[in-house]
């Protein structure tokens, strides 16, 4: 398996008993959209937010170092945040040097796990491409391993794990809602449903990568702004996970800034559940109405990060 470019359920299957001892499986909440103020129906959310290091990048942090040679110079990685906290947590449980190269915009929240986990964290440039950059001339000096937050085969592998637990635990959804930066997790999951499943991926507006990729039929910069741009907001979609995507991804739907804060708020009041903004987009497609539901139509949303500081136990 290892450094392979094919993405399929039965490698992703493969990947997910290698990477099983280290992640969890994270909890479904079932609820009714008319806890939101919406008009009836159910809605699944699976939270993976619950993961270790706080989103669902542990899986493809762990298939990385698991699947791939590591030297003794370690692994390097860039990263708005999460990726980063989850290559230093897999690193630290496996007792393997990491440097982590996050950008300036990365919140405060993401940059103290990472340094928690011990990772050297090196912040390097305004945007994530800076950080990617400073990380790709450390790896060319150390030979230290890349691990890539999204366009390297493991990665995809290992976030495709969630696919494949959301169809054990929650059998006959009809559409899950996901959000998308770099498209790792969107990649992964579409490969694991093959089509079984709608796959609808959800972008700020002010970041809209896959939107821009499918309107452009290639990868290509699109903007890198937004309320979740420490998360959701690198220069364009990966090269690996774009034929998946064409394939198997329905459309997608693009989240104004507000509508992302709103759909925080409203997670926070009615489920007690804290999502980052990246990690709530998803759902602000339903609760602002950009994505509606047939009737009959069994959804589930991915909340997929939770690393923010904006709940201060202090009060």
């Amino acid at each position: 398996m290892t450094e392979t470019t094919d993405i399929t359920p039965e490698r992703i299957a493969a990947t997910e008993a290698v990477i099983r001892p280290h992640i969890r499986r994270t909890p479904l909440v079932r609820t009714d959209l008319a806890d939101f103020g919406l008009p009836s129906a159910p809605v699944i959310f699976k939270l993976e937010m619950l993961q270790h290091s706080g989103s669902f990048k542990a899986r493809g942090a762990f298939a990385n170092l698991l699947l791939r040679h590591v030297p003794q110079a370690g692994v390097v990685a860039a990263s708005g945040g999460n990726h980063g906290a989850a290559v230093a947590y897999a690193a630290q449980r496996l007792g393997i040097p990491a440097t982590i190269f996050v950008p300036d915009i990365t919140s405060p929240a993401k940059a103290e796990r990472i340094k928690d986990y011990g990772a050297q964290l090196v912040v390097a440039g305004a945007r994530y491409a800076d950080a990617l950059a400073a990380s790709e001339t450390q790896v060319a000096q150390t030979g230290a391993l890349a691990v890539h937050a999204y366009d390297q085969a493991e990665t995809l592998l290992g976030q495709g794990s969630v696919g494949m637990e959301l169809e054990q635990d929650a059998a006959g959804i009809d559409t899950v809602l996901v959000a998308v930066g770099g498209g790792g997790l969107i990649g992964g999951m579409a490969a694991w449903s093959a089509g079984r499943t709608r796959i609808v991926a959800v972008e700020p507006e002010q970041s809209p990568t896959l939107h821009a990729a499918f309107a452009a039929g290639e990868p290509v910069d699109a903007p890198a702004g937004g309320i979740a741009a420490d998360s959701l907001a690198p220069r364009r979609v990966g090269q690996l996970m774009f034929p998946i995507a064409r394939a198997h991804v329905e459309r997608v739907v693009l989240v104004a800034d507000e509508a992302i804060r709103q759909a925080q708020a409203a997670l926070w009041s009615s489920l007690r559940v804290v999502a980052e903004p990246g990690g709530a987009t998803a759902f602000a497609a339903l609760l602002s109405g950009r994505y509606r539901p047939s009737p009959g139509e069994r959804v589930a949303v991915l909340l997929c990060g939770a690393n923010t500081n904006a709940v201060n136990f202090n009060s």
